[in-house]
């Protein structure tokens, strides 16, 4: 099956570049090779929460109708947030889909399948099959996954997995060969854009999270989200070098063994 790749816009920025870049190395070398939609734009980053928002479904609906219902990849919690999101109620809403297509010139052909690469990992090639292409497993590495809060909900409308006990990123690690540690904190929000807002709230969120995963015993939390990265980074437990923050397919190439130079061409 050919699968879409929609990488959004912080992906290009540096700050957040290594995760595509790891991703995608990582994608051609397991056999899931991930062509880039073209001319793609901003997701939007929020979802609309009033029920009578449309246009800000327009971004998102551009992405969905140029796959043309082919499955569209992701890697940022916060894209596959709103895309997923935005696919559902557009499957569901006979009157959000035509608006929609009224602003695009063009008529929306139906749900597009929006999944993000851990899904892909899990459901195409799966977490035997990932075991077994492990060249260098992360033996005494021990890792948590850092959900946050868009990946997980609302849990219907996203389906990614339980929302109280997710299980997909503990499953991955644990196909690398890592020591997996669970916290209590993993699904729990960052504190997200209160780093603009109300930047002591977010210091605090994310001050609790890192500590709960420094006294279960990790050494590194790995999450999807650029955001989530930029504020648990933040954190004093973080910049004292006590605790690093990855994304989560940084561990991937590791454990498949691809060299710098791979990643970075």
């Amino acid at each position: 099956m050919d699968y879409l790749y929609f990488p959004g816009c912080t992906l290009k920025d540096k700050t957040a570049s290594i995760m595509e870049k790891t991703a995608l190395t990582a994608a051609a070398a397991l056999g899931l090779p991930l062509k880039e939609i073209d001319e793609w734009q901003c997701c939007g980053a929020v979802y609309p929460l009033t029920e009578d928002e449309f246009i800000t479904l327009v971004s998102p609906s551009r992405t969905l109708y140029k796959a043309q219902r082919k499955p569209v990849v992701t890697l940022c919690s916060a894209c596959h947030h709103v895309l997923k999101r935005t696919g559902v109620r557009l499957a569901a809403d006979k009157e959000a889909r035509d608006k929609v297509s009224y602003c695009l010139e063009q008529e929306y052909p139906g749900e597009t399948p929006v999944l993000h690469y851990l899904e892909l990992l899990r459901d195409e090639l799966g977490w035997a099959a990932l075991k077994e292409k492990v060249k260098a497993p992360l033996e005494g590495r021990r890792l948590a996954a850092y959900y946050g809060c868009m990946l997980l909900r609302p849990a219907k409308e996203m389906a990614f997995d339980n929302p109280e006990k997710p299980r997909i990123m503990e499953d991955f690690l644990q196909a690398l060969g890592a020591e997996v540690i669970t916290f209590p904190f993993r699904n729990k929000c960052c504190g997200a854009y209160l780093a603009v807002t109300e930047q002591q709230v977010m210091e605090d969120t994310a001050n609790k999270i890192v500590t709960m995963a420094l006294e279960y015993g990790a050494e590194e939390l790995t999450t999807a989200c650029p955001l989530c990265r930029y504020n648990l980074e933040q954190t004093p437990i973080v910049r004292d070098g006590k605790l690093k923050i990855s994304f989560f397919s940084e561990p991937l190439a590791a454990a498949l063994n691809l060299e710098e130079q791979e990643v970075m061409s």
